[in-house]
């Protein structure tokens, strides 16, 4: 019901700019014809003119962008909601029923190793929001160290192997670097949560089979690369340039059981960009998997 009020208050604003805009082109227009001797008063008019259809025209278009923007707000908002509430009431239940009932030492150790799940899932969704929030201060300064980039990739896949309980074989590593090491200057800890957050979005949107390549390359003698390839859902080329905005998640019924903040991808380029380096995305479409590739530069 909130979202069709707003889809209505922005075919309002639009409709009422329109009017607007025609309403002030037929005065206009009259008014020039009636008045085509007088040069002087015809300059002001159009200037006139054209600073009211500008202003009309801005003020259609702020007032759709906060629409809009708040439409985003309410939808990140659902869905931290939810993800903070989901484990939070999976601990609890388990704890009421290990509190409750005699459970054997078999139950209560899966017990135990559900909540510690449901515990790095809370933790690492706060810590999201965080991110996010420091990402958006520009002027942040970084932790910068010496960084072996080969190791700290492949210290990812590990992470993310135990995370998902994930097969050797899910995830393929190809080391295409021209040196033995390479190392790049960074804040080691945020470089981490970069390549982890397109690892975590390359098991949520894949199907059924997890099948994940990651490359390290040599770009040329300034730049290296970290590639990350899945075979998932895929990305319509309409929003290959919008995923990297915050809150910005993407369309369809298997997005939609897919749960997420929309924070993961603003995090990895607002990290990525503080390096002095860049991330983009590639996908043939739906259902051809996608490439996300991150370039930075070389020490």
């Amino acid at each position: 019901m909130r979202f069709s009020g707003r889809r209505k208050s922005v075919v309002f604003f639009i409709t009422l700019g329109s009017c607007l805009v025609v309403l002030a082109i037929a005065l206009n227009v009259g008014w020039i014809l009636l008045n085509w001797r007088e040069v002087a008063l015809l300059i002001l008019g159009i200037v006139f003119f054209v600073l009211i259809i500008s202003g009309l025209v801005l003020n259609t278009i702020f007032l759709i962008r906060e629409i809009r923007r708040n439409e985003q707000h309410d939808t990140f908002i659902n869905a931290v909601t939810h993800e903070l509430k989901t484990p939070i009431t999976s601990i609890r239940l388990y704890l009421e029923t290990l509190k409750t009932r005699e459970v054997d030492e078999t139950r209560r150790s899966e017990f135990y190793d559900i909540m510690l799940a449901d515990s790095n899932r809370l933790l690492q969704t706060v810590e999201q929001v965080l991110r996010a929030g420091s990402a958006s201060h520009r002027r942040r300064s970084i932790n910068k160290s010496l960084i072996d980039l080969g190791e700290m990739v492949r210290g990812c896949l590990e992470l993310a192997r135990t995370r998902y309980n994930l097969e050797p074989d899910a995830i393929l590593y190809t080391d295409s670097m021209e040196e033995p090491v390479v190392q790049v200057l960074g804040d080691a800890e945020e470089l981490q949560a970069a390549v982890m957050n397109l690892l975590d979005n390359a098991v949520k949107y894949s199907h059924q089979e997890i099948k994940i390549s990651v490359e390290v390359a040599t770009v040329d003698v300034k730049r290296v690369a970290v590639r990350v390839s899945d075979r998932g859902i895929g990305i319509p080329s309409a929003q290959l340039k919008r995923i990297f905005k915050r809150f910005h998640r993407g369309e369809g019924n298997f997005m939609a059981r897919v749960k997420g903040t929309g924070l993961g991808l603003f995090i990895v380029r607002s990290i990525i960009e503080k390096h002095g380096g860049r991330v983009f995305a590639k996908s043939t479409g739906p259902g051809e998997g996608s490439t996300f590739t991150i370039h930075l530069p070389r020490t």
